[in-house]
């Protein structure tokens, strides 16, 4: 058996999710429409990359790793084809009542997701708390039609996003350096 040294493809995961995820909510927020410009990073970065790093996470024997990025690498496909297929003519658009419980569903994944990064740092564990708690603000958004509720989905999408990319850059810098440059609140 040969020793191998793996690289951490947490980090790709982690800004795949974090980049799409800021952007997605600048848009709810309501600072610009939806555009190819979000699409493309929910297909290419939110979705293909962050399914690249859950196999790469297979790899390493991280079950919570894979079940995460492929989950969410999925998320982000599946979102993209709600968006696009009614446009290319190939689906009836969904009701929002009907968006409402897919959100409320990804919900339901994130928070018992985010009950298994207990074990792990705080950067991960506010990641993963405040992905469920967006989840859940889009869906009452999409089963009230409470615009208000939505902008407020938005501004706490961004900071859920932020605290993705902030959580990747530290796992970067600090496996670089061989330090802490970026503290992650380790346990």
């Amino acid at each position: 058996m040969r020793n191998e040294t793996l690289a951490n493809p947490g980090p790709l995961g982690l800004m795949g999710f974090g980049m799409t995820t800021v952007l997605l909510n600048i848009h709810n927020a309501g600072f610009f429409e939806i555009s190819a410009m979000i699409l493309a990073m929910g297909l290419f970065y939110g979705g293909l990359a962050q399914i690249i790093a859950g196999i790469l996470e297979f790899r390493k024997g991280n079950t919570f790793g894979v079940t995460a990025f492929i989950s969410y690498g999925h998320f982000w496909l599946t979102l993209v084809a709600l968006i696009l297929l009614p446009k290319l003519g190939w689906a009836d658009p969904t009701p929002a009542k009907f968006m409402a419980c897919y959100l409320f569903m990804w919900g339901i994944f994130t928070l018992f997701m985010f009950f298994g990064t207990l074990k792990s740092n705080r950067g991960l564990q506010f990641v993963f708390a405040s992905l469920t708690v967006l989840f859940f603000l889009l869906a009452i958004k999409d089963w009230t039609g409470s615009h208000l509720i939505g902008v407020i989905a938005g501004f706490e999408g961004i900071i859920c996003g932020l605290s993705a990319i902030y959580l990747a850059m530290a796992e970067v810098l600090n496996e670089q350096y061989h330090k802490t440059i970026l503290p992650v609140g380790t346990l």
